[in-house]
């Protein structure tokens, strides 16, 4: 699958998802290149049909910024007390649409924004469906101070750990902390994967969202959308 058609499937998927948006909900907005396009989406909503939100909250400057220029205002987490919907695209989900997600570096705020909404939805295209969980690395934010014995760890627990990079830079989140992507494949026992990464000191979050997603809005490379349900 090329870009374009690739980019044809994501605006697809997004626009399916912006018809969901109801006025007067308090909004959760993920990131990435589907999401870009579901963020496009609710403008043209705004300017054709006058769609008005109660707050919306983001999970990336990139898409703050976006949504700025569309005419929407911003808040921080901090200021809701829970989203109506989160809508939010996915690195890889499974069958049981337990996913992966943090390829772009933001799986902090992704979590804590999808953990308080009420309802989450994904949007991908079919190339991000797998039967369990595989085919992409898994992102694992670590804080500096004690992330070579992290990394150690997960060395000797047999998860291929790999510092992300930025160049010849180690890559720096949001939140000033470090990835290693574990690129055991496929991921070995997700939930006990997610406890132990749960209680091991020094791991800020993990990329595993495991019951967490409601539906799934995928687009077909023969042009039809399917949504999957929890």
């Amino acid at each position: 699958m090329d870009k374009k058609e690739q980019d044809h499937l994501k605006k697809e998927a997004a626009e399916k998802a912006a018809a969901m948006v109801k006025s007067g909900m308090v909004l959760g907005v993920g990131t990435g290149s589907t999401v870009a396009f579901f963020i496009a989406a609710l403008g043209k909503r705004k300017n054709e049909e006058g769609l008005q939100l109660k707050a919306i909250v983001t999970t990336s400057n990139r898409s703050k910024k976006q949504l700025e220029s569309l005419g929407f205002k911003v808040s921080e987490l901090a200021e809701i007390d829970q989203a109506d919907l989160t809508v939010d695209g996915a690195d890889r989900v499974a069958d049981n649409l337990d996913g992966i997600k943090g390829g772009g570096g933001a799986l902090t705020l992704e979590k804590n924004v999808a953990i308080n909404s009420k309802k989450i939805i994904w949007i991908v295209d079919e190339s991000k469906l797998v039967h369990r969980l595989s085919g992409f690395p898994l992102p694992v934010e670590v804080l500096p101070i004690s992330c070579e014995q992290n990394f150690k760890r997960f060395e000797q627990e047999g998860l291929k750990p790999q510092w992300r990079m930025n160049g010849d830079q180690r890559y720096v989140t949001h939140y000033g902390n470090y990835i290693i992507d574990l690129a055991a494949d496929p991921v070995p026992a997700p939930h006990g994967l997610a406890d132990y990464l749960d209680h091991t000191v020094g791991v800020v979050e993990h990329g595993l969202f495991l019951d967490m997603c409601d539906e799934v809005i995928i687009a077909h490379s023969d042009g039809t959308i399917e949504e999957k349900v929890n």
